[in-house]
This record gives C-alpha cells, sequence and structure tokens, in this order.
C-alpha cells in the first residue's frame, strides 16, 4: 500500500489498464464480547465493596481492558481487592527504607497521580521527563509552586512560550501558505462545539474554540463565521478552509469561495475516505467476514481463561488493533488476525483449549469452526489485500506529519486497482468502485486534489501525454484561483510545459530523477524548481496543504466550560488562556 511509486493516473470513473499491478500489503465496534466483561467487572465491585461500590465504567471499545496474566487464583486477586483488608495508610513522605530511590519516586508521582485523578496516560507526555529533571535538578528539597502559582504566573509564562512558538509557524504563512481547519462535535447537553485550526508544513496551531449550536443550523451563520476566522488569519495566507461535507457547510463554503476569490472550500477528505470504508464493511460478502472476525474477539476477550490462552500462543500479543475510526478498526484488525492466524489455528486445536472445556462454553464451539475454517482465513486475505491502499491512504490523509494533498488522487486509484486485482470479475469489483465514485464524485472532486496530483514529481511519469482533461483543468483552476496576477498567470503556463517536457534546467538531472522518491514533493521544487520560478511558488504552497479537518486531541481539555455563561470574566479568560496552551501543545507534539 505504499503510494511511494510512479503510475500513470486516469480519472478516477476510468478502469486502470490490465498491464498496471498494485503494489503488496504493506468506538463501540463490537469487537470485545462487552456483555461477558461488563458482568465480569459487576462481579469484582460487588465484592470489593459490598455498601457502596462504584458501577464500572463502560469499556471503551477502541482500546479493551485486558486483564494481566494471573500469577495466582482468581478467587486470592479478589480477596486482594478486598474493601475490608486492613492495609496502613500511605505515607506522606518518603521512607528512606522503602527501597530504590526510584522506587520511592515511583511511589511518590503514582500516589500523586491516583488521588488526583489524572489519567495515566499523562506519563507519556514529551513533558513528563523534563519536568523530572527539571525538580532532579534543584537537588535537596525544592520548593514547589503552589495552586494559585500553576493558575497564574505559570500558566501566564506557558502562554507566552506557545505564543512566541506559533509566531514562528505565522512567518511561514506567506511562503508556504496554510489551510484553515475547522472541526466539530455535538458534547453530551447538546450543544455543537467547533474549534479552528490553522495548518502549515511548519506545524498546526489551535485558533479558537465556538459555540456553534446556532451558527451550524444556518449556512448564513456559517458563512460570517467563516469568513470572519479568514480574516482573522489573512486572505492572502489562506489557500483552502476545511470543513465537514454536509449541505449547510457546502452551501456555506461556496459562499466563502464567491466572497475571498483566492482561495477553495474543500470538505474533509479524511471523513470521506472514512465513509468508502464504512461502506465496504456494509457490504454483503465484507460485513460476514468481519462477523465472523468479531464473533472470535468477542468470545477471546469476555473469557478471562479464553484471553489468558489466546495471550500464551500469541505470545502476548492482541487481536484488537486501535485505529482512529470504527471502519478503519474493522479492516487494522482483520489484517492482524490473519498475520496471526497460524497462532489462531494452532490454540483452538491444543489440548489446553479442549481440556479447559472451552468448546462447550456458548461460542466457543463456533470460535473453533470460525478458526479451523480454510473459507474464512481465504476471504479474510481477499479483503486485506483489496483494502489495503485505501486503509493507508486513511492512515496518510489522518496524519499531519507531511502534507497529503499530492498523495490522495493517486492512492484512490491505486485503491480501486487493487480491488479490481483481487476480484478480477467486472460484477465482483463494480459495486465497490461505485462506492469510491459516489463518495468521491459528490463531495471530493476538487481542482487542488487534480493540482497536487500532477505536481507531484513522485508521479511524474504519469504527467506526460497521457494526462487527463480531469487533472489538468484543476491544474488550471488552480492557476486561475491561486494566482491573481494574469502576467504571473501567462509565465506559469508556460513554465508547465518546461515541467511536463524536462525541457527546464534541473528537472533533468539524475539528481532531481532520483529525489522524486527521496524528498517531501515541496521539498524538491525548491530544489530543482529555480528555472520556473513562478510554478515552483504555486506548487510549494499546493503541496504543502494538508486534506483533514482533525484538529488537537480533545480529550480532558475543557472545551464546553469554556463557553459557560455564567462564568465571571477574569475565569473566562484563565480558561482561554489554559485551553489555548494545552491544545497547542498537544498540536506541537502530535
Amino acid at each position: 500500500g505504499d503510494l511511494a511509486s510512479p503510475i500513470h493516473v486516469p480519472p478516477l470513473n476510468q478502469a486502470p489498464r490490465a498491464e498496471e499491478t498494485t503494489p503488496p500489503m504493506g468506538t463501540g465496534s463490537g469487537w470485545t464480547g462487552g456483555g461477558a466483561t461488563k458482568r465480569r467487572k459487576k462481579t469484582l465491585a460487588v465484592r470489593r465493596a459490598p455498601a457502596s461500590a462504584p458501577q464500572a465504567q463502560q469499556q471503551q471499545p477502541l482500546q479493551p481492558a485486558t486483564p494481566a496474566p494471573q500469577t495466582q487464583p482468581p478467587h486470592q486477586t479478589i480477596m486482594a481487592l478486598d474493601a475490608t483488608a486492613t492495609a496502613p495508610p500511605p505515607s506522606r513522605h518518603v521512607d528512606p527504607a522503602a527501597g530504590s530511590d526510584k522506587e520511592q519516586v515511583c511511589m511518590a508521582v503514582g500516589r500523586f497521580l491516583y488521588d488526583a485523578g489524572v489519567p495515566l496516560e499523562a506519563v507519556n507526555s514529551v513533558h513528563f521527563q523534563p519536568m523530572v529533571d527539571a525538580i532532579a535538578s534543584m537537588g535537596g528539597r525544592p520548593e514547589v509552586f503552589s495552586y494559585h502559582d500553576f493558575r497564574g504566573c505559570v500558566l501566564k509564562k506557558s502562554l507566552g512560550e506557545v505564543t512566541a512558538q506559533l509566531e514562528y509557524y505565522k512567518g511561514s504563512w506567506t511562503r508556504t501558505g496554510c489551510s484553515v481547519l475547522s472541526d466539530e462535535w455535538s458534547t453530551d447537553k447538546g450543544r455543537t462545539l467547533m474549534t479552528f485550526s490553522v495548518y502549515c508544513p511548519e506545524g498546526t496551531m489551535f485558533l479558537k474554540s465556538v459555540d456553534a449550536t446556532d451558527i451550524v443550523t444556518s449556512s448564513d451563520a456559517l458563512f460570517e463565521l467563516l469568513k470572519s476566522v479568514v480574516e482573522e488569519v489573512g486572505e492572502k495566507n489562506v489557500i483552502q478552509v476545511i470543513t465537514k461535507n454536509s449541505e449547510i457547510h457546502a452551501a456555506a463554503g461556496k459562499r466563502l469561495g464567491e466572497t475571498f476569490p483566492t482561495l477553495f472550500w474543500s470538505p474533509c477528505t479524511f471523513r470521506c475516505i472514512d465513509g468508502m470504508l464504512e461502506d465496504f464493511s456494509k457490504a454483503t460478502a465484507v460485513s460476514e467476514i468481519i462477523s465472523n472476525a468479531k464473533t472470535i474477539t468477542g468470545f477471546l476477550y469476555s473469557s478471562a481463561l479464553a484471553l489468558s490462552l489466546m495471550k500464551k500462543h500469541l505470545q502476548g500479543k492482541d487481536l484488537l488493533v486501535p485505529a482512529e475510526t470504527r471502519a478503519a478498526m474493522n479492516f487494522v484488525t482483520l489484517k492482524n488476525m490473519y498475520s496471526l492466524k497460524e497462532d489462531l489455528q494452532a490454540m483452538v486445536s491444543s489440548d489446553e483449549w479442549v481440556h479447559c472445556l472451552l468448546p462447550k462454553i456458548p461460542g466457543g464451539i463456533e470460535v473453533s469452526n470460525i478458526v479451523s475454517n480454510l473459507q474464512f482465513w481465504s476471504s479474510c486475505a481477499l479483503v486485506v489485500r483489496a483494502t489495503e491502499p485505501l486503509v493507508h491512504l486513511l492512515k496518510l490523509v489522518g496524519s499531519n506529519k507531511r502534507p497529503a494533498m499530492g498523495y490522495v488522487y493517486a492512492g484512490l486509484y491505486k485503491a480501486k486497482a487493487a480491488i479490481k486485482k483481487e476480484l478480477v470479475k467486472k460484477s465482483d469489483y463494480i459495486p465497490y468502485w461505485n462506492i469510491i465514485d459516489q463518495r468521491w464524485d459528490k463531495h471530493m472532486q476538487r481542482p487542488l486534489h487534480s493540482a497536487g496530483f500532477f505536481l507531484n514529481p513522485l508521479f511524474f511519469d504519469g504527467i506526460g501525454d497521457n494526462i487527463s482533461n480531469e487533472i489538468f483543468s484543476g491544474m488550471l483552476d488552480c492557476i486561475e484561483r491561486l494566482v491573481s496576477d494574469v502576467k504571473i498567470q501567462d509565465k506559469i503556463q508556460k513554465e508547465l510545459n518546461m515541467y511536463r517536457s524536462e525541457a527546464a534546467g534541473d528537472f533533468r538531472r539524475q539528481m532531481a530523477i532520483r529525489a522524486r522518491r527521496t524528498l517531501p514533493p515541496a521539498e524538491w521544487w525548491y530544489m530543482y524548481g529555480g528555472a520556473c520560478p513562478n510554478l515552483t511558488r504555486l506548487a510549494v504552497r499546493i503541496l504543502s496543504q494538508t486534506c483533514s479537518a482533525k484538529g488537537c486531541d480533545r480529550t480532558h481539555i475543557p472545551f464546553e466550560p469554556l463557553h459557560d455563561q455564567r462564568m465571571n470574566i477574569f475565569e473566562r479568560q484563565r480558561m482561554h488562556h489554559l485551553t489555548f496552551v494545552q491544545c497547542n501543545l498537544r498540536l506541537q507534539n502530535r
């Protein structure tokens, strides 16, 4: 599923040539058998605190709670959780006899995390180790900042640091252009919140959060909001504004393009591709395979005995693979399961499986039959190979590690080619092609994607005389829209011919040809596009854009309280500063 291979790409609704081949494989989803897990958690809770046991939280589907292998019988583990057991109260100070220095530090940090309810994944933050190092460097008993310090002077200094970093990002906007990203979601209270961020290759900057409950129902109100954000960022800097692809957003985006003739409105490509995968998973043949795979994982993860046996035979590996969307999780888990095929088959045929009476437990016989069924694995392999390029493209588009604008068009073509290669018969692969075409033609036929493909030197071999009208028209649309000076437009048109024929400057160098595969597209143009300065500037601005509207991770960020009108002005300002710092720190380290 690697996109780094030169290909000829006709329009998306045109069949790939027979001689072309595809590269080899490179939330609430129902994968974990939640019912049995809930019953097991409830049992533990009752034995732990009979009088006032808190209700077990619902298991998160993408990251199932996997019990660790037990080193003692289950009944002893339950007794260890008994609330009636006596234990000495935790010490507030370091005990010299408690063990090594590292152990004492870990215990002290652990007690803080547990007592304050801080999510344990906080220790994975890139700022955790520097914090520990800074404390250790002070020696002795360092004086700790107070609650008021962290909400006052420390927050103020952090705001200054983040703002300075963002000013550095802004300095690149005139050179590479930028994309305004609009992400929105509904809260538990039925409010619709929107966040606005600005993407450029140097980094993504969180701009602000808006309570858009009364805005998203009106295209006029949404247009005014988007217009104000573009003006805040600077019309000359913005290449595109990315939002959801609903009818209201499309209407607002159309007005935005009419008001600002030098930018594009683009629906979120990530959502579009995820919708394709979701439609794939609903197809009868594919849904049957996914259903069987969920039967396997549901049984293994809902039985402690089966889970322990699975961990043993898989050498501690998991069957489930987390993904950003439910549809993506279906296919990456299916791929992972296929890679563990032999281990699973060995497990259900082992003496341990039989002697543990697992086949006699409801669902156990069905799991044994599925895992032993060669037709299931054959179909599983076919689905994995056919969907791998599309899953890879979703991952590429959803990541901001490199701009994706130059890869989307070719990625979709490769996805269609892979489907045709696996299914062979036209009557078999056309339904899946139609899913891709319907999603793409309805929402995503945008000049930027065509121009991104045309200008990506990686696909230069496909740009000769066989270039499709769709792609070249998209390139011309971008010239007319993103370049307002007609004299420069004419110069770019001449330079386009030089690029296509490799008749200019450094395009013909062997270094330039080799670098098509190694350098990011925008950097390639900086390095070898000197003979076409006007085209180079346009190419850099197009190839430097993202295709996803995803903002920062919203976990544990207080967006909803931020818009509480009952909060006094000083507290609201502090909350704005805190949210601004939190979001931008996460975006910097994504």
